[in-house]
C-alpha cells in the first residue's frame, strides 16, 4: 500500500529536504489559496530583486541552473507528498515567470502586469498546448507513477504557458 498523499504541506515538511524547499518555492506553495499565483507573485518579487543586483546575463545563468534543480525538486517533493502534480509545487511557476520577466525585459510596471495576468491564464486555463503539455507526463494512479516523468511533466506545462505568454506579448508588440 502506497503511502497516504499529503494534500497541504506543512512548514514541517518545507524544511525537512532542500528539494521540498524548491519545489515548494521557498515557502509560497504553503499557501492554502492559489499556491500557484503566489507562488508567481513570488517569482515576480524575487526578480525584481535579482535584477537589481544581477545582470540580465546573470539572471539568465539563474534560470539555467534553476531548470535541472527545478526538475530534481519538484520531481522529489512531489513523490514524498505521493501526488504526481501536487499544486503546492510552485517551483515550476518561479521559473517559467523568471523566463517571461527576463525576455520581456526592460519593461514598465503595467508590460509586467499584462506578463503576469497572461502567464496566470495561460497557466490556470490550460488552453490549447498548455492543456497538451500538461497530459503529456500526467500519471494519475500514484502506484504506478513514474516520479522523474512527473516531475518533468509538472515543469513542461508551465514553459509552454510562458512560450503562450511570450507569443501573445511578441504579437502584441508587434501590432
Amino acid at each position: 500500500m502506497p503511502p497516504p498523499s499529503i494534500r497541504h504541506p506543512s512548514a514541517r515538511f518545507l524544511f525537512s529536504h532542500p528539494a521540498h524547499f524548491v519545489g515548494l518555492g521557498l515557502g509560497s506553495g504553503l499557501s492554502r489559496f492559489a499556491p500557484g499565483t503566489v507562488g508567481t507573485l513570488w517569482a515576480w518579487a524575487a526578480f525584481s530583486v535579482m535584477q537589481h543586483w544581477l545582470s540580465p546575463a546573470a539572471i539568465g545563468w539563474i534560470i539555467g541552473v534553476s531548470l535541472p534543480l527545478g526538475w530534481w525538486a519538484c520531481t522529489l517533493t512531489a513523490r514524498d507528498m505521493n501526488l504526481a502534480d501536487p499544486g503546492a509545487v510552485v517551483w515550476d511557476e518561479v521559473v517559467a515567470f523568471w523566463i517571461v520577466l527576463w525576455l520581456v525585459t526592460p519593461a514598465g510596471l503595467w508590460a509586467q502586469i499584462v506578463a503576469f495576468a497572461l502567464f496566470r491564464f495561460f497557466d490556470a486555463a490550460k488552453p490549447g498546448p498548455v492543456a497538451w503539455a500538461d497530459g503529456l507526463f500526467k500519471q494519475r494512479d500514484a502506484a504506478q507513477v513514474r516520479w522523474w516523468h512527473a516531475g518533468f511533466g509538472i515543469m513542461l506545462d508551465d514553459l509552454v504557458a510562458a512560450f503562450c505568454s511570450l507569443l501573445v506579448i511578441a504579437l502584441w508588440r508587434a501590432w
